[in-house]
């Protein structure tokens, strides 16, 4: 690995201090030149004290001219004098003067002038100047600004040490030397390039400062078109045209009856929950039309905002139609519904703060008929139907008593089967006393000499019986056979007994079904209950001056924002 080498910086004064000859810079020029050169150079003269930096650029411009190359010769016994400043010797000293003009007007900075005066002295090039070694350079064809490789810095030891020896065996080094000017001159009318080149540097800052004020403008003039003309114009709207209304606030809920039973139907009573469909109900009725229809039927709502001292943007105009006004409704209107609380607070404005209230009122009370008509329609219905059941099940019930009776009295008699047991019981005795005289008459007659007085009395006795047992046996037979047999009459008064003891269930189930769904009506029954009453207000709730012109600007800004990043997007595809 090859370490970079370190070259040593090369700061030789460009001009020499002025009022003197033998600065630095004279005394390199004056180890570079001939002897006799010397002779022959007439003093320098100093420039004045009051000459402008761009004179004294010009002057060295115009005056500074190539020096002849110094050519060794063994025996310089007398050397030639040198050419004047201003004259020239030969054809070749005029193009190297073009060429030292051309380079200079190249504008080569001060970095690049010293690289090319190490690269004319590592090359041995007898520079008289920085812009003569560049030439010096380009006719030997080598890039004077053209970075050295690594491996080219490392050079053999002879060729770091080279010197230059003359005749005499004087050693000297050949560097580059900048002449002073030898008189002064008038100053040139063309421009070095440092100064042309500061020259469009400042035009340039000058047109680009142009430009930006002229955008800064342009954009000033749209943001005043766009955005603050026309918050100015709502501001002025707000604090002077817009008629102050007046706001009324209230709160109210709906209310469940007391759930005096038990059961899942309690769970929920007493709570938000129980009442949330009816409260949104209620919210959605005050919002409607038809609420705003009602309002001004009782209250005037139409002509209350078609009043002349009201603005023309919240007046509503006469004759108007109802979307027209429900559109104004809508935004005097405000109302909500918290789930959380189950309270509804409900906002209305006008220009008038009684009024306000007025309207606040007759709304409350609209919403309370509507909560009593949404639960009487639904109790309604249920005691309806429970009501039918029950007297259904009594109309049964006396069409089978009815039915009952006509069976008593058809047959004459209320109790068949009493009748029939009657006659039974009757038959048996008859049997008994029967069984008695035979066993009377049996008595009688073991005896060897009976009484025929009594034997004739039990006998007629048993016969009387006996046919009397006839005749109510016949009288059962006569009973239980035909149409109007007592066994049949008792069947059908017992079906009809039955009937009437299910009827008399089924109405007493109907009845107490009626009393339950009389108890459930009741506990249906919803109240509305005002908690915060309307009242009217001193001062003007709306419009909030100052907010909704801030609102306006942002409005208006975040508008024009939009269309001039729409416009930049299209026009930068566009030219895309």
């Amino acid at each position: 690995m090859t370490t970079k080498p370190k070259a040593k910086k090369f700061r030789i004064r460009r001009s020499a201090a002025p009022g003197g000859t033998s600065g630095s810079a004279d005394s390199a020029s004056a180890g570079v030149r001939p002897a006799a050169a010397q002779a022959a150079q007439p003093a320098a003269t100093p420039p004045p004290t009051n000459v402008t930096e761009q004179q004294r650029a010009s002057s060295e411009r115009s005056q500074a001219e190539p020096r002849p190359k110094p050519s060794p010769q063994p025996t310089p016994k007398a050397a030639p004098p040198r050419p004047l400043k201003g004259q020239v010797d030969s054809a070749q000293a005029v193009e190297s003067e073009n060429t030292i003009d051309a380079i200079k007007r190249e504008g080569l900075t001060g970095r690049q002038l010293r690289m090319a005066r190490r690269v004319a002295q590592k090359h041995n090039l007898p520079a008289t100047s920085d812009y003569d070694a560049v030439r010096l350079l380009r006719e030997k064809g080598i890039d004077p600004f053209k970075r050295s490789n690594m491996l080219e810095l490392v050079v053999p030891k002879s060729d770091a040490n080279a010197v230059s020896e003359d005749s005499s065996g004087e050693t000297k080094v050949q560097l580059p030397q900048t002449l002073q000017p030898a008189k002064q001159t008038l100053p040139s009318t063309d421009l070095s390039p440092a100064q042309r080149r500061d020259l469009e540097i400042g035009q340039m800052q000058r047109d680009i400062a142009l430009r930006r004020r002229k955008k800064m403008l342009l954009l000033l003039t749209r943001l005043s078109f766009f955005v603050i003309l026309p918050t100015l114009i709502v501001g002025f709207y707000f604090y002077r045209v817009a008629t102050p209304m007046y706001a009324s606030k209230s709160e109210f809920l709906i209310l469940q009856a007391d759930n005096a039973g038990g059961g899942i139907g309690g769970l929920l009573s007493g709570t938000q929950f129980a009442t949330s469909q009816d409260s949104i109900a209620v919210q959605s009725f005050l919002e409607s039309k038809e609420a705003m229809l009602r309002l001004d039927r009782d209250d005037g709502f139409k002509s209350h905002f078609s009043q002349e001292w009201i603005d023309p943007i919240q007046r509503l105009p006469v004759g108007a139609s109802n979307e027209a006004a429900y559109k104004i409704y809508s935004r005097i209107v405000s109302i909500g519904y918290d789930p959380t609380e189950g309270v509804i607070r409900m906002e209305v404005s006008a220009a008038n703060p009684q009024v306000a209230a007025q309207f606040s009122t007759s709304l409350i009370s609209y919403a309370e008929q509507r909560v009593n008509d949404l639960s009487e329609t639904k109790r309604e219905d249920q005691m309806r139907d429970a009501r039918l059941s029950f007297e259904t099940a009594q109309e049964e019930r006396s069409n089978a008593q009815e039915a009952l009776v006509t069976l008593q009295q058809k047959g004459s008699i209320l109790d068949p089967e009493g009748v029939i047991a009657g006659k039974r019981s009757r038959i048996t005795g008859l049997e008994v006393q029967i069984q008695e005289k035979e066993l009377e008459l049996a008595a009688l007659q073991d005896n060897p000499r009976p009484n025929r007085a009594k034997v004739d009395g039990a006998k007629g006795d048993i016969q009387r019986y006996k046919e009397l047992l006839s005749r109510l046996n016949a009288e059962m037979i006569d009973a239980s056979n035909g149409e109007n047999s007592l066994a049949q009459l008792a069947v059908r008064i017992q079906l009809s007994q039955a009937d009437l003891a299910s009827r008399d269930m089924m109405l007493q189930s109907a009845l107490q079904q009626m009393e339950t769904t009389r108890m459930e009506a009741n506990r249906q029954v919803r109240y509305l209950t005002t908690s915060v009453q309307p009242v009217a207000s001193e001062e003007a709730s709306y419009p909030r001056k100052f907010e909704n012109t801030i609102l306006a600007f942002l409005l208006f800004s975040g508008v024009y924002l939009m269309i001039s990043l729409t416009a930049s997007i299209l026009r930068e595809q566009v030219s895309s």
